[in-house]
């Protein structure tokens, strides 16, 4: 879909995605990568934090 974050160009080639699109609307999200389990979360100033 044109104006997608997945197509703006990236500087190192990898994929673009939107905060938004992983947290749909939730301050949280658990990320399983490699057997291990990431907390992302938003903090009320709107910055990200990603904690094992």
């Amino acid at each position: 879909m044109p104006g997608d974050a997945a197509d703006t160009p990236h500087p190192a080639g990898g994929a673009c995605i939107r905060s938004d699109d992983l947290l749909k609307g939730r301050d949280e999200v658990l990320l399983v990568h490699d057997g291990q389990i990431y907390r992302l979360r938003r903090t009320r100033s709107g910055k990200l934090i990603l904690t094992k």
